[in-house]
């Protein structure tokens, strides 16, 4: 069997980034010859790449994909011993998405000029978060770097995978009703017209389920403009409200209550806080601190609300997990998880094993959503379009009636 032509890209002492090409049966074959030459191999595959973009998984959204690959980079780089500022560069020129780019140029400079990389960082608040920050900054406290761009690697990694998970799974219910309503417009707008010429003649005697769908068909016809405008200033006057202080925590607190899927919400928060938590704690960041950044990356304004009566509990000296419990938004599991954290003194360990549990949970619940909300858009539709059909059979009917 012929040997494979693999092309590389790897890291010498020098901290210069080779590219080249190896013939060799497997990429494990070329990547442990590069190591052998001093090299630490960052891609090797059949097709030459210019970024390191088979790492990166599709999360929709440039920003997201820019600080995982950023992320990424930089743990593979410090971690194999590049000083930080080659680091940067060699993620510089790595870097395909040309905004981006301009963002680690500047985070460089400001480095040069004297800077630290979390102060750099800081500079750019649409791109990394004070998680992000804090945790490099206590890096650089530390000494540690490459381990702390490691662990915030496989943080960003799982939450965007959640993420994804969510999305994907929402797609399909959100366009089956798109469609289905839809159907039922284009029905009621140009299909039961049609069909309602056959009675012009006002002799006829029309059944009375055919009159209520041609009733509801000239609804339709008449007023679909103005409840097409009533919709549109609905959802804007929604969208508005809810970016208030007041709007937004009325609309969380609602979302949490919605059957199965508030349910799902308040996992997908809890894994999200759990994974901060493990992430910040593990590396010595103090406990008030980390549940306020923690509260900080959450989407429901309510649970962040909850987490910062927990940081005040905490000051108290009451511990984590009676105060977590107090607040009820968090589920139940969660209290007792900590309770045995706080116990053995493996805080950091229980909040990464509640992260991997309520990931789990997150995606269960999800997919329980979806089973019931699926059929249940079909049922309906179903239902709808049955009834308009029935109608125009009943009609055909008694039109031959009276023919007889």
């Amino acid at each position: 069997m012929a040997a494979t032509a693999f092309h590389y890209r790897a890291v010498g002492a020098d901290g210069k980034l080779r590219t080249g090409v190896i013939s060799a049966d497997t990429t494990t074959l070329v990547a442990r010859e590069l190591r052998r030459q001093g090299l630490t191999p960052v891609y090797v595959g059949a097709e030459e790449k210019k970024a390191f973009a088979l790492t990166l998984p599709s999360f929709g959204g440039n920003r997201r994909r820019d600080v995982l690959f950023f992320t990424q980079e930089l743990s593979t780089l410090l971690n194999s011993g590049v000083p930080l500022d080659r680091a940067l560069t060699i993620t510089t020129e790595l870097t395909t998405h040309a905004p981006f780019r301009v963002i680690v140029s500047e985070i460089l400079r400001s480095i040069k000029g004297g800077k630290s990389l979390a102060d750099s960082l800081a500079l750019h608040p649409l791109y990394f978060s004070d998680l992000f920050i804090n945790m490099v900054r206590a890096g650089e406290a530390s000494g540690s770097l490459g381990g702390i761009f490691e662990r915030l690697s496989e943080f960003e990694r799982s939450r965007d995978e959640l993420r994804g998970y969510i999305i994907s799974s929402m797609i399909y219910p959100a366009l089956l009703a798109v469609v289905g309503a839809g159907s039922v417009f284009v029905l009621l707008d140009f299909v039961v017209p049609r069909f309602a010429s056959i009675f012009d003649d006002g002799r006829m005697q029309i059944p009375t389920p055919t009159k209520i769908m041609l009733e509801v068909s000239k609804v339709v016809q008449d007023w679909s403009w103005l409840v097409a405008l009533i919709v549109i200033g609905s959802v804007v006057s929604f969208r508005l409200y809810t970016k208030t202080g007041a709007g937004k925590l009325w609309w969380d607190g609602a979302r949490l209550k919605i059957p199965l899927l508030g349910e799902a919400l308040r996992k997908a928060e809890t894994s999200r806080f759990a994974r901060a938590m493990s992430t910040l704690v593990a590396n010595s960041v103090p406990l008030v601190q980390s549940l306020h950044i923690s509260a900080g990356i959450l989407y429901n304004s309510r649970m962040a609300n909850a987490l910062k009566e927990v940081a005040q509990g905490v000051k108290r000296g009451e511990g984590l997990s009676q105060p977590l419990a107090r607040t009820k938004m968090f589920p139940v599991l969660a209290s007792h998880l900590l309770t045995v954290g706080e116990e053995t003194g493996k805080l950091d360990l229980m909040f990464a094993r509640m992260a991997d549990i309520y990931e789990e949970e997150t995606r269960s619940s999800i997919k329980r959503f979806t089973s019931i909300f699926e059929p249940l858009v079909i049922l309906i539709m179903g239902l709808i379009v049955g009834a308009l059909v029935l109608s125009m059979l009943i009609a055909i009917t008694s039109i031959n009636d009276v023919a007889i």
